[in-house]
């Protein structure tokens, strides 16, 4: 069990809860926190009289009867059930949309975008949130969609939640603090934050404005892929993934709960902010990662391994050994294979491949993919190395070569991809990122 007392500031009525971030270590654990000690009951789930005159709720992120490897579900001790507030009513969207996609047709040409801008007017986090494209359906939970987002204000009297799937940020350009009813999660450019389905939260910017990627998991939830042959250890260790310990505010100023929820936004006043929770046990919970302790996989002999090697986290489908996502980093590695060409060869995959790049340079393009731009190869879209990085490759000196200072990474899902008007229309669409291959000139015979 973590204990962690925190500070309050007092103001008339309102109290908030102010602390030091800490975590507690693993992924999927059963974890037990509280913020004030005794809060959290002992022997069982539901006292008659919790401590504190507390409340008890159970959040369940599962169905009940999943099985027990499958199952999550927190319990909460919260100074007011989540049931208090008054009802939600439909608001704008503004550029979130939810899977089906049927705005536009889909394609199969090779996109990529430039980076998208910070906003010029005061924009939080949620109304700085564009959707990209996705697939599947939030109504019978299966596929994804890709989200950028761009901020440059802090929420205040607003709270969010998405009914709809989980949430996996991506920061590129500053940090972004998750304020949430289970504690407070903090992700800088390097790491990724994962969010439960239905946990409320505020968004804040420690460092101003912040531009980052968001992949939305209508499917399983996501976990650490299997390691087959590497054994027991490699890739993204357990250890390493951080869960916040308890903390609460306890205050009455009202706010706004604004609901993501069958695609669509809706929004309900409070009297009190819902980020209430003393203390909890379970293993439905936020976490992050700092990618710079993945144990990146590769060759030492010959060619260049696919690259399922370079997956965090997977949310399998109902097909055993496809995925409805991966999440897949290409992060700082030696180069040593030999007589190989080293950047990831030509393909045309079954997979949909939406990729971003939160610093320095991806292998495989030798310009106009950006920090902070995105490119899209839709299911059976072939794609690969520009002309001007296979003849870099195919003529280098093939010494150990280590590649820094660079991270990307790629949502990958076995459902092709439907995009957004905005995506379509975007002024950051590069309507000649074909123009990179066409370089590619005939070399038979050799």
């Amino acid at each position: 069990m973590t204990e962690h007392n925190t500070l309050t500031k007092q103001s008339g009525a309102k109290t908030r809860a102010v602390q030091a971030l800490a975590y507690q270590s693993g992924f999927g654990n059963e974890f037990a926190t509280e913020a004030r000690p005794g809060a959290l009951p002992v022997g069982r789930n539901s006292p008659q009289k919790p401590a504190y005159g507390l409340y008890t709720e159970l959040i369940s992120g599962t169905a009940f009867t999943a099985p027990r490897a499958e199952n999550r579900r927190t319990w909460t001790y919260r100074t007011r059930p989540s049931v208090v507030h008054k009802p939600y009513k439909r608001i704008d969207n503004k550029m979130i949309r939810s899977a089906p996609f049927n705005e536009m047709e889909a394609t199969p040409s090779q996109l990529r975008w430039s980076p998208f801008p910070l906003p010029n007017t005061l924009t939080d986090f949620v109304d700085g949130i564009h959707t990209i494209g996705g697939s599947g359906d939030v109504a019978t939970q299966s596929g994804m969609a890709a989200h950028v987002y761009a901020a440059n204000a802090s929420m205040t009297d607003r709270i969010f939640y998405n009914a709809d799937g989980e949430m996996l940020i991506v920061p590129q350009l500053g940090r972004v603090r998750f304020v949430t009813e289970l504690g407070i999660v903090e992700a800088a450019p390097g790491e990724i934050a994962v969010l439960p389905r239905g946990l409320r939260l505020r968004v804040e910017l420690p460092d101003g404005p912040s531009r980052g990627y968001i992949c939305e998991n209508y499917g399983a939830m996501l976990r650490l892929p299997e390691l087959g042959p590497l054994g027991s250890n490699g890739l993204a260790n357990a250890r390493d993934f951080l869960t916040p310990v308890a903390a609460f505010e306890d205050t009455d100023a009202p706010c706004t709960i604004v609901a993501k929820f069958q695609g669509n936004l809706w929004a309900a006043d409070s009297a009190h902010s819902p980020l209430n929770v003393v203390a909890w046990h379970g293993n439905l919970a936020p976490y992050k990662y700092d990618l710079a302790r993945f144990m990146a996989v590769g060759t030492v002999s010959f060619d260049h391994p696919d690259p399922s090697i370079y997956s965090v986290l997977t949310a399998p489908s109902d097909t055993p050994g496809i995925a409805n996502i991966d999440f897949v980093i290409f992060p700082p590695r030696w180069l040593v294979g030999e007589d190989t060409f080293r950047p990831p060869w030509y393909h045309r995959n079954v997979m949909c491949e939406f990729m971003g790049l939160v610093t320095g340079q991806y292998d495989a393009k030798a310009e106009g993919f950006l920090p902070g731009g995105a490119s899209l190869h839709n299911c059976m879209s072939a794609h690969g190395p520009d002309a001007e990085t296979h003849t870099r490759a195919t003529n280098a000196e093939l010494r150990p070569h280590k590649l820094e200072d660079t991270m990307a990474f790629m949502f990958e899902s076995r459902y092709a991809m439907r995009l957004t008007r905005f995506a379509l229309e975007s002024a950051e669409l590069q309507h000649d990122y074909f123009e990179g291959w066409q370089g590619l000139q005939k070399q038979f015979p050799g």
